[in-house]
């Protein structure tokens, strides 16, 4: 994928991850995790009852909330550069860069997706 097809894709969030917001504004994504099988046998060795998947938790700092609440399902990736870039005060290719690493991040992750 080229850039400017990455920059035309629309990141969506997956239906799965809970949000939560704290006091501090800060967003804590939990999200399903597949257990691996080697952790599958070890917890059942030592009697603890497993089911494959578990809930990881990422708490997301000022930036990446502020991320996290431009995805709408419908904006791509460029126009929440420029949203991010003009609400931070930061150079555009500053903000490409920084924004298509959380996005890359999120994506291996499992917890976005991009259409």
């Amino acid at each position: 994928m080229d850039r400017a097809q990455a920059l035309s894709c629309i990141p969506v969030k997956n239906e799965m991850v809970e949000s939560t917001r704290l006091e501090s504004g800060e967003v804590v994504l939990a999200h399903p995790v597949g257990m691996r099988p080697w952790m599958m046998r070890l917890m059942r060795t030592i009697g603890r009852p497993t089911d494959n998947v578990h809930t990881k938790k990422l708490q997301l700092d000022t930036l990446g909330t502020s991320v996290w609440d431009l995805i709408d399902g419908q904006s791509n990736v460029k126009k929440l550069i420029k949203h991010f870039a003009a609400q931070h005060q930061l150079h555009p290719r500053e903000a490409e860069v920084s924004i298509s690493k959380f996005l890359r991040e999120l994506g291996r992750r499992g917890i976005i997706g991009l259409k």
